[in-house]
Order: C-alpha cells, then sequence, then structure tokens
C-alpha cells in the first residue's frame, strides 16, 4: 500500500484553495479529485488523479453520480485500527484518504437569486455531503475540511506534526453541522409543497453566529448572536455597524423592538425604546423632527435608550440627537450622511461609544406577513406567525353613538399600530400623531391605563387611546374621560362591552372596536 498521505478535493468554492492545495503538496500529499476542482489543480500545476480514473467508472448522468462508489467509501470509512479493514484495503488495491476538503453545491445562492426550480434543484449536493459525513465519522483516521477559513490552521496543525484525534473531532463537528444547515435550507425548501409547511410536523432550523456577545441579559450570563442564512435585507440580523462599542444582548433586543415599530410606517417616524417598549414614538415631515416629538412623550426613560429612524439620519436629526443633555445606547436607521456620522463621531462623551447601525431600505410589513418568529422554552420552542395584521376599513366597527373625527380616525390608527409593540397590558395614549403617554407590561388593564394618562398629564386633553386587549370592566374609561380622552380603540369582546360601550357613550367618547387584538408577551 503506498505510503503517501492522500487528499481528496471537491470544491464549489474555491476561495483559498491554491496556497493551500500548493502547501499541502508540498507536504506530500497526492490528489483526488472531480471535474471543475481537477482543472483548477492541473492549472496550478499540480499533479491529480480524476475519482473516474481511480475508480475506473466514468463520471455520468451529467455529473449527477462522480464520487459515490466504493472505491471511495472504502478509503473514507476503513477502520485502519482493524486488520480486516486493513486486508479489504490491501485486496482492493486502495490507499487510505485522511483528508477530504469539500464545500457543497451553492444551493444557497440560487435560492437568493431566486433561480428557476430546475437550476435550483441541481444546486442539490448529493454526493458532497455523502463524502463529509463518511469523513467525520471515521475521525479517528480522516480529517474532513469544509470551510475555507480552516485551511491556514488545518496547514498550521500539518506542518506541526498532524492533526490530533481531538482536532479531527472538532473538524468533523463543524462539518456536520455544515451537512446538517445546508439540508435544513433544503428541506425549508420543499415545506412549499407541504400542505402544513408553515407548521411543519418537524422544524429544522439553522443559524449562523455573528458574534459572541460580551455576556447575556445579565453579566454572569453568557451569550452570541445567531442569524438566519436567508435573514431579510433591513433587518437586525443583516445591519451593519458604523461606529461605537460592541453591541450587547439588550442592545440588540431593544434595537430589533425598535427597527419593527419604526418599520410600520411610510412616513418619517422615530421610536425610542428602553427594555422593549416604546417610550416615545411619533411621525413628522423630517427625521429630526419626528426625533424631537418622540423625544417630548418622556424624556426621562429616552434617556439612555435605543433611538430607530424609518429614514436616512442626516445632519440635522444628528444635531437633534446628539445635543447637549441626551444620551442614548444604539441609533439605528437605513443610513446616515457623512456629515451626520461626523456629528456623531466628533460628539464629546457618549458619541465616542454611541452604537450606529445602518440596515439599509427596512423592509415592507408586507415583505413580512406570513414570516414567523419564535420563542424559547426550557427544553423546546414557541413557533408563531408574526403579527403584521393591518387594519382594514372593513374591521372597524364604531360601537358609539359618536363617530371619531377625521383627525381622532388618523391618530387611533397610529396608535393601534404602536400598541401593537407594547408589552401587555398595553395602553397607548396619542395625538397629532405623536405618542404622549404608555402603559406597558402591566397585571391589569386599569393599571396599564393610570400609568398611560399620568405619562400624558395635561396632554391627554383631545387625545386618543389605543388598548392592545378589550376593557373587562368600564372603570378604565371612566378614568380616560376624565383624563380629557376623546376616542378610543380596542379589539371588543368583553362580555360588558355594553357597559363600557354605555359609559363612553355617557362621556361623549368616540370608541371603535377592531375585532382582533395585540397582546405581546
Amino acid at each position: 500500500m503506498a505510503r503517501e498521505p492522500v487528499a481528496l478535493i471537491s470544491v464549489s468554492d474555491k476561495t483559498g484553495l491554491e496556497p493551500f492545495a500548493k502547501r499541502l503538496h508540498e507536504l506530500g500529499y497526492r490528489f483526488l479529485s472531480t471535474g471543475g476542482t481537477a482543472r483548477c489543480l492541473r492549472e496550478w500545476n499540480l499533479p491529480v488523479i480524476e475519482i473516474a480514473d481511480w475508480t475506473g467508472f466514468p463520471e455520468i448522468l451529467d455529473g449527477r453520480v462522480k464520487t459515490l462508489h466504493p472505491r471511495v467509501h472504502a478509503a473514507l470509512l476503513a477502520d485502519l485500527d482493524r486488520p480486516d479493514h486493513q486486508r479489504t484495503l490491501q485486496e482492493l488495491g486502495l490507499s487510505p484518504i485522511s483528508l477530504v476538503v469539500v464545500n457543497l453545491y451553492p444551493f444557497e445562492a440560487a435560492m437568493r437569486a431566486g433561480a428557476p426550480e430546475t437550476e435550483q434543484i441541481e444546486q442539490i449536493d448529493i454526493g458532497g455531503p455523502t463524502l463529509i459525513r463518511a469523513a467525520a465519522k471515521n475521525f479517528a483516521h480522516v480529517a474532513v475540511v469544509v470551510d475555507p477559513s480552516h485551511y491556514a490552521w488545518v496547514l498550521q496543525r500539518l506542518q506541526a506534526g498532524g492533526l490530533s484525534r481531538e482536532e479531527r473531532a472538532r473538524l468533523a463537528a463543524h462539518a456536520f453541522a455544515h451537512v446538517a444547515e445546508y439540508d435544513a435550507l433544503i428541506a425549508d425548501w420543499f415545506r412549499r409543497y407541504d400542505p402544513e409547511g408553515t407548521l411543519p410536523e418537524r422544524l429544522t432550523l439553522t443559524y449562523r453566529r455573528v458574534q459572541r456577545l460580551r455576556y447575556g441579559e445579565n453579566p454572569h450570563q453568557r451569550a452570541a448572536f445567531y442569524r438566519e442564512p436567508l435573514a431579510p435585507a433591513g433587518s437586525i440580523a443583516t445591519m451593519e455597524q458604523l461606529w461605537g462599542k460592541e453591541l450587547s444582548y439588550n442592545n440588540l433586543l431593544d434595537a430589533d423592538a425598535a427597527l419593527e415599530l419604526v418599520g410600520e410606517f411610510e412616513r418619517p417616524a422615530c421610536a425610542i425604546i428602553k427594555h422593549t417598549n416604546p417610550c416615545g414614538v411619533a411621525l413628522a415631515e423630517t427625521p429630526a423632527e419626528a426625533f424631537q416629538r418622540a423625544q417630548q412623550a418622556d424624556p426621562i426613560s429616552a434617556f439612555g435608550g435605543i433611538v430607530a429612524f424609518n429614514r436616512l439620519v442626516d445632519a440635522v436629526a444628528a444635531q437633534a440627537v446628539t445635543a447637549p443633555g441626551n444620551f442614548f445606547e444604539v441609533v439605528i436607521a437605513p443610513d446616515f450622511s457623512p456629515d451626520a456620522l461626523t456629528l456623531f463621531q466628533e460628539r464629546k462623551g457618549w458619541g465616542q461609544s454611541v452604537r450606529l447601525l445602518r440596515t439599509g431600505v427596512l423592509p415592507s410589513p408586507d415583505t413580512l406577513r406570513g414570516t414567523f418568529t419564535m420563542r424559547g422554552l426550557t427544553g423546546g420552542i414557541l413557533y408563531t406567525e408574526r403579527d403584521t395584521l393591518d387594519l382594514e376599513p372593513d374591521m372597524l366597527q364604531v360601537a358609539t353613538e359618536r363617530a371619531p373625527t377625521e383627525d381622532e380616525w388618523r391618530d387611533l390608527r397610529f396608535a393601534w399600530k404602536v400598541v401593537k409593540h407594547v408589552k401587555s397590558n398595553a395602553i397607548v395614549v396619542a395625538r397629532a400623531e405623536q405618542v404622549l403617554g404608555v402603559g406597558a407590561g402591566q397585571m391589569n388593564r386599569v393599571g396599564a391605563v393610570r400609568l398611560a394618562l399620568e405619562q400624558a398629564g395635561e396632554k391627554a386633553q383631545g387625545a386618543v387611546l389605543a388598548s392592545d386587549a378589550f376593557f373587562p370592566f368600564p372603570d378604565s374609561i371612566d378614568r380616560a374621560a376624565q383624563a380629557g380622552i376623546c376616542a378610543i380603540i380596542q379589539p371588543g369582546g368583553s362580555k360588558k362591552d355594553e357597559e363600557v360601550i354605555a359609559t363612553a357613550n355617557r362621556h361623549g367618547i368616540a370608541m371603535v372596536f377592531t375585532g382582533v387584538r395585540h397582546f405581546r408577551h
């Protein structure tokens, strides 16, 4: 049996392959390869044996069958600690394959590009995953490399005397994860043909680590940030950090909540988030004005919060955000003008560490419709469709004697969009498309009403109120009337709806039922 180590190389992504292969050749490796990879090795003046020549069986079916051959897999799977396996290799005249360098057909790229179905199917690799799995199973004798970023480390270890069993096991773990992710993407693609595809019997999810975080929700917890392979553009998962300190776990949670909220609106919008709840939201003609109006709702809570825009942040907006007395942890927007970036970077104090996140164009609510989100439980997850429901005219029922005025309708729709992003029990008080008060996460609705009205203060006069769920008793309507609320939007559906409506009529409040709730826990 030949003593030279054998490397099987067959890659779609040839990044970094030339220097890696040349160094392997210098270390004495013989190469087996296929198709395009073999041509590249020859172009680099490296000797290579085609798999078809090695097996004595040609590639067939337009390359669909190349490496699926017993000689290949015998050389990969032989347990060299077993004499009977050694004898089998000798009888077949085979050298064991000790290194496999394989990455897979670009199925993900075909999905991203929206390629025709026939092309996407052709990008489903069969031989590659089989090679990877065989090599990884036999990690005691075979090293498998699926990521070009590992080439330098593998060379370093080979040059230092070889890969240890533990190091080959680490490569095997990465290899199995690589194949599992690949298969998960394919399974997700095939769900389009499954009548239960949106809620499949077996849910295969895959995520890629973006960064390790300094700590989790609290300093004693470990954490990392992971991204879906096909995460939508304009999301927190695909944003680019332009400036500032490393993002924390809580920064990312709040930034995602803020971005999701401002994405609800077509007009220039600003949201200021604290602990995933909005403490200020407003629409205006410019981002600067939207920020100023959002901050006015609750300047105390806004201090140290996360600011999100749905428009480019220009110099005027940057001046407003960085004004004396302000302090913010994160500013997130589709983009920042160069002079706006300079204003943040030159701002003394917190301007040196504020995280500036650029998302690009935000996805419209329509593009997120039908997508799912999840929450972890001990030993499981909850998987639910995103709450992207928007109000349609035929959903709205005026329940009271008085109908809302045109301005009240505008503000009711605005407040209803905002209350969807507030933790239940949730109450939002608003006027002129500006949040004036928020009651969030309370154990009873009357407490949430009280908090929102107290925050709004005198500004509640002539304002509207949105509730994420029905009012179980009319006491909240009395309190709203005392504060000067003129119109209310709520789902309806309480056993005491008639009492609630009668109380609104007594106070001259217009009340609209939506027929849907927006619980957020």
